[in-house]
């Protein structure tokens, strides 16, 4: 089914192929009841002072964005460098590059905002091949068909039963990796941290190997230009680390930092978050669920 999905819209032209995976989107919202109610609480979590209509349109704005990624990952192993660049343009390249220049590796934290997948084929495929740090889907025949698209300019991919020594041994080797760190997590892999001012458990890695190996650490994110009618791969300045001795206090204080910026990009781009993911599942001790 997934083959055939793909080969259905790989072979449409994109303006179409966009458009069928917008009601693929809209078709979704309305047949998936849960994930619409997980997406709609967690709308309530995060903007209380909105009211429901506004968190509806907002939902199912983010499940049309999902149709066109959606479409744009059937139509990836298309696109030339000069085709994606008639709708995909830097913002920021240049703090990308100053961070590579210092050689000690970059760490690219993102989210499931905008076209995350789209994002590293783009860099790639324009010259800045990356290290992609996913989980293993639970079939393995689509996960290598995922992985075969990925990896198609240079990308590699580092799974998360192996994420500590793949990320060191990259950021030895002046690599670049890219991580998804919106998801919720369980300790002792996670740590709490504010995420729209509620406590969430946040992967901490990430902040264990930047202090460890010294690497950039920098924010990226393919979003959605409404009034281009375009993408924009926009790279933030490289994020300071915090170093005061204390391991256990720079992890945490680390891990908010980073948190903190993918909040700053969900809060201006509410819209093309992934706001069905059970973020705040995991709770501290002697709270209640929020799902």
């Amino acid at each position: 089914m997934v083959w055939t999905l793909v080969r259905s819209l790989g072979s449409l032209p994109r303006a179409v192929a966009r458009a069928v995976g917008a009601c693929l989107g809209a078709a979704a919202y309305v047949l998936f009841e849960r994930l619409r109610g997980v997406g709609i609480t967690n709308l309530r979590l995060a903007f209380p002072e909105l009211p429901d209509e506004h968190r509806e349109r907002t939902l199912k704005s983010v499940y049309r964005n999902l149709g066109h990624h959606l479409a744009e990952f059937c139509l990836m192993s298309r696109y030339t460098a000069e085709q994606a660049s008639g709708f995909i343009r830097y913002d920021g390249l240049e703090h990308y590059l100053a961070a590579s220049r210092r050689g000690k590796g970059v760490l690219i934290i993102t989210g499931h905002l905008g076209a995350w997948e789209l994002s590293s084929f783009y860099h790639s495929l324009v010259g800045y091949p990356m290290g992609l740090v996913i989980r293993r889907l639970d079939n393995p025949l689509v996960d290598r068909f995922v992985n075969r698209i990925r990896c198609l300019h240079g990308n590699r991919v580092i799974h998360k039963d192996d994420f500590a020594r793949g990320l060191i041994s990259s950021m030895r080797a002046g690599h670049t990796v890219g991580i998804l760190m919106d998801t919720n997590m369980t300790p002792p892999q996670g740590v709490f941290v504010p995420f729209f001012g509620v406590k969430a458990c946040t992967a901490s890695g990430l902040a264990r190997v930047a202090l460890k190996t010294d690497a950039a650490v920098l924010p990226g994110f393919l979003l959605w230009d409404e009034t281009a009618s375009g993408y924009v791969l926009r790279f933030g300045e490289c994020l300071e680390l915090r170093r005061t001795g204390d391991a256990d206090a720079d992890i945490e204080a680390n891990t908010a930092a980073f948190t903190a910026a993918i909040e700053e990009a969900i809060r201006r781009n509410p819209e093309q978050w992934l706001w069905m993911h059970r973020r705040w599942k995991t709770r501290p001790a002697g709270e209640p669920g929020v799902y």
